[in-house]
């Protein structure tokens, strides 16, 4: 299986793209982003672009994929909703019907969150934009699902880029496992969320939104 991540430097990516090199079934993981990884490993290969919203003179490259991890985001604080918009549902969108061109039926995988808000109309803006891009990308021809993960344990080291989550998640990684053992269906592992999505890339799954729970689930199959 040859698969695509974007957004493999932020926290998220990188617990997927260490599940994905740890495969046996993939044999190629090739990243997408603005920065390199600094990963080595004969399976990673790394495609830096300054500018993300144009593909059209490396499609080749993008040919020949079974699936798309796509992690990459922004956090909503402080953001305008049309900036956040652009970033969130202007550059998913741009990577998404792309790789529709050149690989029609590919596994699409979308980290969206817990409380993304499918109507588009509800009155917190960062549900809403994330239920646009959702519900657009469900129309795509691409096997598409959406990932809602809730409170998310870092493992193996794996930190996020963004200082005030860096902060929040040092002061709550002694309460992580206690509120992983009391509320299951809230907390999701770095490790989890990446077994997850290599299990979708290969057997699907009943729903095309996935929340915690089913995303746990996907695991122990």
């Amino acid at each position: 299986m040859k698969v695509l991540v974007f957004g493999a430097t932020g926290m998220v990516g990188q617990g997927v793209l260490r599940e994905c090199l740890l495969d046996p079934e993939v044999e190629l993981a090739a990243t997408v982003g603005r920065t390199a990884t600094g990963g080595q490993n004969p399976k990673l290969r790394e495609i830096v672009r300054g500018d993300l919203r144009s593909y059209a003179e490396i499609e080749d490259e993008l040919t020949g994929f079974d699936a798309c991890f796509f992690c990459l985001g922004v956090s909503a604080g402080g953001m305008k909703e049309a900036d956040y918009e652009r970033v969130t549902y202007g550059l998913t969108l741009v990577v998404a019907e792309a790789l529709s061109r050149v690989n029609p039926g590919m596994i699409f995988i979308y980290v969206s969150g817990t409380g993304t808000d499918s109507s588009e109309r509800g009155r917190v803006m960062w549900a809403r934009v994330k239920g646009r891009t959702e519900n657009s990308l469900l129309r795509l021809p691409l096997k598409a699902y959406m990932f809602r993960p809730g409170l998310i344990q870092p493992l193996d080291g794996i930190k996020s880029k963004t200082p005030a989550y860096r902060l929040l998640y040092g002061l709550a990684k002694p309460l992580l496992p206690l509120l992983r053992w009391a509320f299951p269906n809230q907390v999701l592992t770095t490790r989890e969320i990446g077994r997850a999505m290599l299990a979708v890339a290969k057997r699907g799954y009943e729903k095309q939104v996935l929340e915690t729970k089913d995303i746990r689930a996907t695991v122990g199959r």
